[in-house]
């Protein structure tokens, strides 16, 4: 099995159990239909997960990609070529 074969069936288990855990999470103040035994263990097998994804991506020398909010400023900014050329002719008078 290659890699990227291994990485899609954890990215496809990882959202399988997170949408579990949506479903049969209850609202606030009612009993969970899982036992505490269950909880821990899917906990378990989310973090081994991350840990198998992250030793994949170290092994292929990527980076991770960091989630963001719509609203928060990038750390980067885009820059027109025209304007540096123009700023650069302005100093050269």
């Amino acid at each position: 099995m290659s890699s990227e074969q291994e990485r899609d069936i954890l990215v496809v288990m990882r959202k399988v159990l997170a949408n579990i855990i949506k479903d049969t999470t209850p609202p606030p103040g009612t009993r969970h239909p899982l036992s505490e035994g269950t909880i821990q263990d899917v906990r378990q097998c989310l973090g081994l997960i991350a840990l198998r994804e992250r030793e994949l991506l170290d092994a292929a020398g990527g980076t991770v990609a960091k989630p963001y909010f719509s609203d928060e400023q990038p750390s980067a900014q885009v820059v027109s070529i025209d304007s540096i050329s123009r700023i650069k002719r302005d100093n050269d008078d």
